[in-house]
C-alpha cells in the first residue's frame, strides 16, 4: 500500500510538472500586449501595427497598444524589445530597412538573427522604378538602352544616403551598367518632387509615393521591383522579367518578439496575424496602402529576414556604403 501510494505521488507530480508550462502557455495572454514601431506615427508600418492591434484586442481579448520609439533609424525601438522579457507582451512591427539594411551599414546594439524570433510577415510594399516624361523610355530595356548611349549625362534620386530607395537604386545601376550620378534628398517627398520637375530623371521609390502622380503626365513608371506584377499597373512588367532575372528589392513590416520567447505564443501570434488579415476591412485598408498582405509562418519569415540581409549587403557594397 505504501509503494502504490509513493508511486502515485511521483506519477502525480511528474504530470504536474509536463503540464505548468503547456498551461501558462495556453493561458496567454493575461494582460495588455504592447507593439512597439519604430517610426513616428502617420507612415505605413504605424498604419499596418494600429490595424492588426486593432484585430489583435479582439481576437486575443485583451488591449494591444501601439507605442511609437523613435530615433536612430529604428534602432532605439529594436534595442528595447530586444532586451524585454520573453513573454509575448512586449512586440515589434519591424520594418525591413530596420532589420535588414540598418545592421548592414551601422553598428547597431541587436542582432536581428540572435535577438529575435520572426512571428509573421505581415506585408509588403513593392518598389516602382519611376523615370520622368523626358526620358524616352516606355520600359526598363528601353531605358538601360537610353542610358547607356548617354553615360554621364542623367541624374537618379534617393530619400537619402543608405536610404531603400538609394540601395535599390544602386543596386540596380549596378547590375545594368549604367552610369547615373546619385542625387541625395532629405527624404522621399523632395525627390519625387524633383523627379515630377525633371531635375532628376529617375527614382526608386514606394509604391505609394509615385503612384498618385501617375495621372498628372509628368512621370512614367516602367518596372516595379516585387517578383510579381502589382495588381494596381498589371500592364508595367517587373525588373527581374526586364532582363535581370532575380532583382528584388521590397520592404515589409512583421511582427517580431524578443528571442527566447515562448514557441506556443509564437504560434498563437502567427495564427492571429492570418485571422487579422482575412478580414474583407484589413484588405481594402492595405489595398489603399499599396501594401499586399502576407501573414507569413515563423519559419518563412525567418527565411525571408536572412535572404534580405544577404541582398542589402549587395545593394550596399554597390552604393559604396561603409560600416559607420
Amino acid at each position: 500500500m505504501r509503494r502504490f501510494t509513493f508511486l502515485t505521488q511521483a506519477l502525480a507530480l511528474l504530470v504536474s510538472a509536463s503540464v505548468v508550462p503547456v498551461w501558462a502557455q495556453a493561458a496567454w495572454p493575461q494582460k495588455p500586449i504592447r507593439i512597439v514601431v519604430p517610426f513616428a506615427p502617420g507612415g505605413n508600418t504605424d498604419s499596418i501595427a494600429r490595424i492588426i492591434a486593432e484585430r489583435f484586442t479582439q481576437s486575443l481579448g485583451q488591449a494591444v497598444v501601439v507605442d511609437n520609439k523613435v530615433g536612430a533609424g529604428g534602432a532605439i525601438a529594436a534595442e528595447f524589445v530586444a532586451k524585454a522579457p520573453a513573454d509575448g507582451y512586449t512586440l515589434m512591427m519591424a520594418a525591413m530597412p530596420v532589420m535588414a539594411v540598418l545592421p548592414v551599414i551601422s553598428k547597431t546594439n541587436f542582432d536581428p538573427l540572435r535577438d529575435f524570433v520572426p512571428v509573421s510577415n505581415v506585408g509588403s510594399n513593392p518598389f516602382v522604378l519611376g523615370v520622368h516624361k523626358s526620358v524616352p523610355a516606355q520600359t526598363v530595356p528601353e531605358f538601360v538602352a537610353y542610358m547607356r548611349k548617354n553615360p554621364g549625362k542623367f541624374n537618379y534620386a534617393s530619400g537619402g544616403s543608405g536610404s531603400v530607395s538609394h540601395l535599390s537604386a544602386a543596386l540596380f545601376v549596378k547590375r545594368a551598367d549604367l552610369d547615373m550620378t546619385h542625387i541625395s534628398y532629405k527624404g522621399g517627398a523632395p525627390a519625387v518632387t524633383d523627379l515630377l520637375a525633371g531635375n532628376v530623371q529617375m527614382y526608386f521609390g514606394n509604391f505609394s509615393e509615385l503612384y498618385p502622380h501617375l495621372g498628372g503626365g509628368n512621370i512614367r513608371i516602367i518596372g516595379v521591383s516585387s517578383d510579381k506584377r502589382a495588381t494596381q499597373l498589371p500592364q508595367v512588367a517587373t525588373i527581374a522579367e526586364s532582363g535581370f532575372t532575380g532583382f528584388k528589392t521590397v520592404t515589409w513590416n512583421g511582427l517580431m518578439a524578443p528571442s527566447g520567447t515562448p514557441a506556443g505564443v509564437v504560434a498563437r501570434l502567427a495564427e492571429a496575424v492570418k485571422e487579422a488579415l482575412a478580414s474583407e476591412g484589413t484588405h481594402i485598408k492595405f489595398q489603399h496602402m499599396g501594401v499586399d498582405p502576407i501573414g507569413s509562418t515563423p519559419k518563412e519569415f525567418a527565411d525571408t529576414l536572412r535572404a534580405d540581409i544577404a541582398i542589402w549587403s549587395e545593394a550596399a557594397k554597390a552604393a559604396n556604403l561603409k560600416m559607420e
